[in-house]
């Protein structure tokens, strides 16, 4: 096997058809480097990059020549598919000649993705009122899970791999349930069909593979709880890698409520006396029905009550559960045991109340009320399990915010003292993002409220859409939103363009129909932020009704937000303004798929270039060519309409590849990269096909007079005194960020937003010869506005009587606060202040503030 990267490189873009890319042979250099020095990388790399390619190639040669495999990690199955039934046959092939063998690889999934053998053959009781029919009581159920039970009984006795996705079409997670078991309830080594079990086939196949594929959870539970479910190695590559904090966070999330309690009872049947567990159960589901949803900052004595009884009840079972000495495996008493343990753990786990466990109450229509408990930070935990004795690759289109990859490192446990040695890469994209989509910031509109979009909003939907011919991607915050606007434009457009909208289907056959009918619209709420892959001229805007910033009722989001504050830091922006600049980074990105998509993206929401932390949100954004101009942005949709071409036809999962053989949903290509602030200087040319106009030239822009906007001052710099205090902020700052909750670094201000990009050589000229550039965005900063891109964020201070002096950042955050929903308990909690001082100043901006 040669030891040039580049070489293996050439082979596989070779062999998969494609083309070299600055980018990509970067980014597989980089993933050396971190093997070769024992470290870790995050890698962005944005749409088109072929990033798959830049890791599979340099895991493969690491795979080979240490003997152990490497492990790759995704958080969607849409994009597991991707790499193993269509990136690694083909990578595999072209690397075959070179390495001297062909390179092999696998496929691990969790428990329940695999077919029961032991189950199947009544191992295990039947579930409480949904159990394995018989053969005979099928053929006479009419029902769809009769018929779905009949099927997977058929199919179980022809599949090779019991994998679930092989089961085309699907059936419904009832009718799975009775075929599958999770890790709990398995039997294990002690199994009667362990020789038979696919998912040990699965794991022994891949302990011989080079490149084993599975997902974000199923790879923490194996770094979490030691179970060595993943073979040993010493690279993960974890795609995707923006969902990880959130997919492990799910992961290890627990709940309770009074029907668990009455279903592990069932469980138990006459193997236990459950009375006293069945009691208890009810008696804390009261309890959960009394309390109003959101979080708990104490456990009420009542509910701590409760489940202390749970607990101990719990308990009890569990010593009955205990088998007798030399007894042969029971299926139905280890579903049992799993089920009473479960139990047990969330009680005794909430009972606790540890340090970073944030507990609160969700209300489920068919359950009732839940108690929930999740932890607000995984950063130490991920520090230790994950990013231990391995070197990790941590990629996606979407981690560098605010020009910086401090507060996705900081979220996954690399940055403070003890961190591990780590390195951020961003390799661009090959997309020329300025000169093929702009950014359109609706900077005449109100800001949102909390009753719902104005009509001027809809105005400007149904303006944009008409404009558009359609072919419009509306991304809502909100399901009530999504489905307004939709209502709206139903009845504004009528048939002439159809709107779809999510919860009308599934998402694939939504986007489908989206993807298969230019003048089609598709509204919906975050699977479409973060999941679709539509090229072509079925997808030309893309509408972003609100800045997409975390509820503020968010159990979570608020005890994040509350721990930050209370460690000296900017709560707002570590956690409400750096959640956003990933959604938007995520929405924004499903515009520009291929290198000839052309396109808009429009921001129904003022606060993109008006709010204090408007820089930071617009710096993770792509750098498309910024306006507020609405004439110049209609006419450029207009002419994308006249000169679109076909519509180029997604796949359906499991079907025949087209002209775009991509998954339906991916999560991998969103794009976020340093690029110009929609609110700054114009420094190139809009795109020719986009902005071209048919009206009369403007006359050549001349020097700032009247009419014409001044450009704005330098910033000065601090003096010396004010430079101490930068001083003393910044060593408070990473003081604050040595601690397990880390926050990104836009505290210590004072650097630099990234520039626009020039103009590249080949770039079309935007503007027909002697017409005048749109004017900036944003007027020229005031006194006490947001500071310019090297000015230092103003400080809080207090005179030598100490009395408070209000920033004009100070009030811009209080008036945030107030339009997020915050009442002025959480708002002085959020600002350190007295709610009496909070009311005052209040007052005087005018300003209504919740009680």
């Amino acid at each position: 096997m040669p030891d040039d990267l580049d070489a293996l490189l050439a082979a596989a873009v070779q062999g998969v058809g494609g083309t070299p890319r600055e980018g990509q042979t970067r980014m597989a250099h980089a993933v050396q480097d971190a093997l070769r020095d024992k470290s870790h990388l995050l890698a962005q790399a944005g749409t088109g990059t072929g990033k798959s390619l830049a890791y599979l190639v340099p895991a493969i040669a690491h795979a080979v020549e240490s003997g152990k495999p490497a492990i790759i990690a995704t958080a969607t199955l849409a994009l597991q598919a991707q790499i193993v039934d269509r990136d690694l046959p083909r990578i595999a092939d072209a690397l075959a000649p070179v390495i001297g063998r062909r390179p092999t690889y696998g496929l691990v999934k969790g428990r329940r993705n695999y077919v029961c053998v032991n189950k199947l053959q009544g191992g295990y009781p039947d579930d409480e009122d949904e159990g394995l029919l018989s053969v005979g009581d099928v053929d006479q159920q009419a029902g769809r899970l009769g018929r779905e039970v009949l099927r997977l009984r058929e199919w179980a006795e022809e599949t090779e791999s019991g994998d679930r996705d092989d089961l085309v079409p699907g059936v419904s997670e009832r009718a799975w349930r009775q075929v599958s078991v999770s890790a709990l309830e398995c039997l294990g080594s002690k199994c009667p069909m362990v020789a038979e079990c696919f998912v040990e086939q699965a794991r022994a196949h891949a302990k011989d593979c080079d490149v084993v594929v599975t997902n974000h959870s199923f790879m923490a539970i194996d770094a979490f709880e030691g179970r060595r479910m993943l073979p040993e190695h010493d690279l993960l590559v974890i795609d995707e890698g923006h969902e990880l904090v959130d997919r492990v966070t799910s992961t290890v999330t627990d709940e309770l409520s009074g029907g668990m309690a009455s279903a592990a009872a069932r469980r138990c049947g006459r193997l236990a006396d459950t009375a006293a567990l069945t009691d208890a159960g009810e008696f804390v589901q009261g309890i959960l029905d009394r309390l109003a949803p959101g979080r708990l900052t104490g456990i009420p004595d009542d509910l701590a009550l409760g489940l202390g009884r749970v607990r101990d009840t719990a308990r009890e079972v569990a010593s009955q559960l205990k088998p007798e000495q030399g007894a042969a495996p029971d299926g139905g008493r280890q579903m049992a045991q799993a089920a009473v343990d479960e139990l047990f753990d969330t009680a005794a786990r909430v009972l606790e109340e540890r340090e970073l466990d944030v507990a609160w109450i969700s209300e489920d229509l068919r359950r009732g009320h839940l108690l929930r408990v999740a932890p607000m930070s995984v950063a130490m935990a991920l520090r230790e399990a994950v990013f231990g004795e391995r070197t990790v690759v941590l990629t996606s289109a979407t981690l560098e915010l605010g020009g910086s990859f401090d507060a996705v490192a900081g979220t996954l446990g690399l940055r403070g003292a003890g961190g591990p040695s780590w390195t951020g890469l961003d390799v661009g994209s090959p997309f020329d993002y300025p000169t093929q989509a702009i950014a359109y910031v609706a900077s005449q509109l109100p800001p949102p409220g909390r009753d719902g979009p104005a009509d001027a909003v809809f105005d400007e939907i149904e303006t944009l859409i008409r404009a558009a011919g359609g072919r419009t991607l509306g991304l809502f915050s909100s399901t009530r939103a999504a489905k307004a606007a939709a209502e709206a434009m139903r009845t504004r457009l009528g048939d002439e363009i159809p709107v779809l909208c999510q919860g009308d289907d599934q998402i694939a056959t939504l986007v489908r129909q989206f993807a298969a009918d230019g003048p089609t619209c598709l509204f919906g709420t975050m699977s479409l932020w973060q999941g679709v892959d539509v090229p072509g001229s079925a997808c030309q805007l893309v509408i972003i009704d609100r800045i997409p910033f975390p509820r503020p009722d968010d159990p979570l989001s608020s005890a994040r937000t509350e721990a930050i504050a209370r460690r000296g830091g900017n709560g707002f922006m570590a956690v409400s303004a750096t959640h956003a600049a990933l959604r938007l980074a995520q929405g924004a990105g499903r515009l520009i798929r291929r290198a000839d998509d052309r396109g808009v993206v429009a921001f129904l929401d003022p606060r993109m270039v008006t709010a204090r932390y408007a820089g930071f949100l617009q710096s993770t954004l792509p750098p498309f060519w910024p306006t507020s101009d609405r004439a110049l942005v209609l006419n450029a949709l207009r002419r994308l309409d006249e000169t679109a071409g076909p519509v180029i036809a997604v796949a359906a999962r499991g079907g025949a590849e087209t002209a775009s053989p991509v998954a339906v949903v991916r999560d991998d290509d969103t794009s976020a990269h340093p690029g110009p602030s929609v609110a700054g200087p114009v420094e190139h040319p809009a795109p020719d096909d986009l902005a071209a106009s048919n009206e009369p030239a403007a006359p050549d822009p001349q020097p700032a007079s009247a009419g014409h906007e001044p450009e704005p001052a330098p910033p000065a710099r601090p003096s010396g005194q004010q430079q101490q205090l930068l001083d003393q902020l910044r060593a408070q700052v990473a003081q604050v960020e040595e601690q397990p909750l880390a926050q990104p670094s836009i505290m210590p201000l004072g650097a630099k937003r990234p520039k626009a990009p020039d103009t590249p050589p080949s770039a079309p000229s935007a503007v027909p010869d002697g017409a005048q550039e749109p004017a900036d965005v944003t007027e020229a900063p005031e006194p006490g506005d947001v500071p310019g891109p090297s000015e230092p964020r103003a400080l809080r201070v207090v005179t030598d009587g100490g009395q408070r002096v209000w920033s004009a950042e100070d009030d811009e955050e209080l008036r945030d606060g107030a339009e997020m929903g915050l009442n002025v308990t959480e708002l002085a909690e959020h600002l350190d202040l007295p709610t009496e001082e909070l009311r005052a100043r209040a007052g005087v901006l005018g300003v209504r503030l919740d009680e």
